[in-house]
């Protein structure tokens, strides 16, 4: 670990001595920065919209066909709780406070549940996939007071670190009803930008071993793979930072063709696969009109983009949490 926080502070100083930037980039590359995290945070927690659509939603309001009003409600919900987290940048970490917390939060669920947005949970929750249970809910209010003294008697430690240590710890408590991974990720980019890093964006393709790292660190204690993920995360946006200053393309560092190649693209078996839903369950949602192939290959063979995925995820719970027909569904997503 020292490694890599002596690399990550040997490349922060490189950044600062470019410092400051010229207004104008500075501008344009927060900018890209926060559409880019808006888009991958609520990807990882199962938003459909792709970065194009997510800029489209944010900076210029408009609607995108096919995704529900509770996407687009994140994407803005998102897209101000950044803002609002550059307004604490001029005091240090150890000076988060629990209101500053539950702000940050009920900008997260603001028009999605307006009666928990700030406000920590009363009921005992379970996290899907994981195999321990956060404490129960009068525990909580401790466990934040906890959180935050921990926070104040941070000084020697370095930031990448603290920002880790305060994800993790706070999704071990897991305060809120929803929002608490976002808010995690909002809570970690707050530490690193209040020392001076950009925000960490943590890739798609780092989605699984992301969520994996945090349950073995939750089950085991062992918080290597964690660490590795988001420092690689805070390495990646500063030598983005670097090239930028450096003249240089940043899209390299987070952008992948956002339309696959035929090679790219899944058989309806390994949707199947992919999706944990059986072939005849796709066929139907073809037949309903819920999804639809991307094109076909030579042999006449129905191909899908990898993305269908999380739209048959998001189907499956509209049916099994919110008991939606399929016609609702429909409604509901164009």
């Amino acid at each position: 670990m020292d490694k890599i926080l002596e690399l990550l502070t040997k490349k922060k100083k490189e950044l600062d001595s470019y410092r400051p930037l010229p207004p104008e980039q500075l501008k344009n590359l927060e900018e890209w920065f926060d559409i880019e995290y808006t888009y991958t945070s609520n990807a990882i927690e199962g938003s459909t919209l792709n970065r194009s659509e997510t800029a489209m939603v944010v900076e210029k309001g408009l609607v995108v066909k096919g995704k529900t009003l509770k996407e687009h409600q994140e994407a803005v919900n998102h897209d101000k709780a950044i803002s609002f987290v550059r307004t604490l940048l001029n005091k240090g970490h150890q000076f988060i406070s629990e209101d500053d917390i539950k702000r940050i939060h009920k900008m997260i669920l603001s028009g999605i549940d307006d009666d928990w947005a700030g406000k920590y949970r009363m009921t005992d929750v379970f996290i899907r996939g994981a195999d321990v249970e956060p404490p129960p809910p009068h525990h909580v209010p401790f466990k934040m007071r906890d959180l935050v003294g921990w926070l104040e008697l941070q000084q020697e430690t370095h930031p990448a670190k603290i920002a880790a240590d305060l994800h993790f710890r706070f999704v071990a408590i897991h305060p809120f009803i929803d929002g608490n991974g976002r808010t995690a990720r909002l809570l970690m980019n707050l530490v690193l930008m209040q020392n001076g890093f950009p925000l960490a964006i943590i890739k798609m393709e780092d989605r699984n071993k992301y969520i994996d790292a945090i349950n073995e660190a939750t089950v085991t204690g062992d918080l290597t793979d964690f660490y590795q993920v988001i420092f690689s995360a805070v390495e990646r946006s500063l030598d983005a930072y670097l090239a930028a200053a450096h003249g240089e393309s940043i899209l390299p560092f987070y952008l992948d063709p956002e339309k696959p190649k035929k090679d790219e693209l899944f058989k309806i078996g390994e949707l199947s696969r992919a999706a944990k839903v059986p072939i005849p369950t796709i066929r139907h949602y073809i037949k309903e009109r819920l999804i639809r192939p991307t094109t076909r290959s030579q042999g006449g063979f129905m191909l899908f983009v990898p993305e269908l995925v999380k739209r048959i995820e998001n189907i499956k719970r509209l049916q099994e949490e919110d008991n939606l027909s399929l016609e609702e569904i429909r409604r509901e997503l164009h």
